[in-house]
């Protein structure tokens, strides 16, 4: 089950997406289990989200507005990573930015205290937070800035909505990207039909995205060198094995945690014994 990424040994390919756990800290069994944690979204200064409702479930998923809430990076940096490392775990920082100069001072502030850094250009529930990966221009001068900002394996999170995917991913990787992860959530929104207006406006994510998520990447593993770790409503180890086969290196697990924060410890055995039989 062990693999090799950006030159480090990794447990295993089961990863935890950024957001699912918070920083991390609630299920410390789960996050050292786990072949690398990925924690929410970290911007320059606290923000606290958006109001409620944030999360709303619907067929075969659910759809989330959190608004990227988070305690900034100064408090990030003094509480919480200190604790992040106490853990056996691989743990890679989501950052999230406004500017293009906001990336970069989040990248230089986490200096070389993680294994690596995701960068979020792809968020569905932020205002403008889809302008750098929606167009692979604005991909290529974010990601190039951030990658001459840090020495870190930089990982950048694709969004399938509106835009070429091949083409953000070439300009990631021509920039210096060392990864890509995908999909982030896809638009969804669930309506009110007494108010006669939405309910919530956010990204969809769960079972219901996965096939739209398989194809994504096998869509790119042949247009880029990278490695690919991929997401979109996986719930079981076939789920993730399917993934593998796809073109990705491995899998990160999202809505599935909220139903069971310990599916991944069960989802990591079902992996390995379907690899073991294949």
């Amino acid at each position: 089950m062990a693999i090799r990424l950006f030159g480090e040994k990794f447990s295993n390919p089961v990863f935890l997406a950024s957001g699912v756990y918070g920083y991390g800290l609630d299920f410390p069994e789960v996050a050292e289990e786990a072949g690398a944690l990925f924690t929410k979204g970290i911007s320059i200064k606290p923000r606290a989200g958006n109001p409620p409702p944030r999360i709303v479930e619907v067929t075969g998923g659910i759809v989330n507005s959190i608004g990227l809430e988070n305690v900034g990076i100064d408090a990030f940096l003094k509480k919480i990573l200190p604790k992040l490392k106490k853990l056996k775990a691989k743990i890679f920082v989501n950052i999230a930015g406004n500017t293009i100069e906001e990336y970069c001072q989040l990248a230089r502030a986490l200096g070389d205290e993680v294994n690596g850094i995701e960068l979020n250009i792809s968020c569905p529930n932020v205002r403008n937070g889809l302008i750098f990966g929606q167009d692979p221009r604005m991909t290529k001068r974010v990601v190039a800035k951030v990658r001459r900002a840090t020495k870190l394996p930089l990982v950048v999170k694709l969004t399938p909505n509106f835009c070429n995917i091949v083409a953000v991913a070439r300009a990631a990787q021509d920039s210096g990207a060392d990864g890509i992860s995908l999909i982030n959530t896809v638009h969804g929104m669930v309506f009110d039909i007494c108010r006669k207006k939405p309910v919530i406006v956010g990204g969809l994510s769960g079972p219901a995205i996965k096939p739209f998520a398989l194809y994504c990447v096998y869509r790119i593993k042949d247009a880029v060198r990278l490695p690919i770790i991929a997401m979109g409503g996986i719930m079981t180890g076939r789920d993730a094995y399917e993934f593998i086969l796809a073109g990705a290196k491995a899998v990160a697990l999202g809505s599935v945690c909220i139903v069971n924060p310990y599916a991944p410890l069960k989802i990591i055995r079902e992996l390995e014994e379907l690899m073991k039989r294949k």
